[in-house]
């Protein structure tokens, strides 16, 4: 019988993300949104840490759900900019702004910072609540440096103007940010995906022990 699992999230590409990195790792496990398993109050944000944020959704999915449920909380850290937008990343030009207005933001922020002092990384923490109470968080980092302006058509948030330490280079020799990336070089690198894998030894003790 297939499991299901709780991604305590709408985003179609994280769903994707999850899916695949299970599929990958041989599990018979189908990953579902809250919308899928029934949908529940989103929960308020309130931590200042990534690791808060993501207990505190993990949280919400499992009262809600009884499914076990898996939460992420990430965000772009830039160094010229003390870390932040960090955890503020989803509302860094305010809670009504869109993904590119959040990026236009940081960009005009180091728009004067010299290009060997652009660096950047994205923080994941995932979070991984039992029905039974069990807590556990795993942490994945992508470093890299912010390009003066957008490029490429995929990927979601600060994706266009990020171009990872990891990534390989264009044709024309030119490295490429995480928007000109296929779903899967972005998987293979990713700050999210570092976690999520990190997660599945317990996940596979878990769904054994169920």
């Amino acid at each position: 019988m297939t499991s299901q699992i709780l991604l305590a999230t709408n985003n179609a590409k994280k769903l994707a993300e999850l899916q695949s990195i299970v599929d990958e790792a041989g599990l018979t496990v189908t990953v579902v949104s809250p919308k899928t398993a029934g949908a529940y109050p989103e929960p308020a944000e309130t931590e200042w840490s990534f690791v808060g944020n993501a207990l505190i959704k993990a949280r919400a999915g499992v009262a809600a759900t009884g499914l076990i449920t898996i939460a992420d909380d990430s965000g772009l850290c830039v160094d010229a900019l003390g870390g932040m937008p960090g955890v503020r990343s989803s509302r860094w030009a305010g809670p009504e702004c869109d993904d590119t207005a959040n990026l236009e933001l940081v960009l005009r922020q180091i728009d004067d910072v010299d290009e060997d002092r652009r660096t950047a990384k994205f923080v994941s923490v995932v979070a991984l609540v039992t029905p039974d109470g069990a807590e556990h968080t795993w942490t994945g980092e992508m470093p890299g440096v912010l390009a003066t302006a957008p490029r490429g058509e995929g990927g979601f948030g600060y994706d266009p103007i990020f171009v990872a330490d990891d990534s390989t280079a264009a044709d024309d020799g030119e490295p490429r940010t995480n928007a000109e990336l296929s779903a899967p070089e972005k998987n293979a690198i990713s700050h999210r995906g570092k976690a999520m894998r990190a997660m599945l030894p317990t996940l596979v003790e878990l769904l054994g022990a169920r």
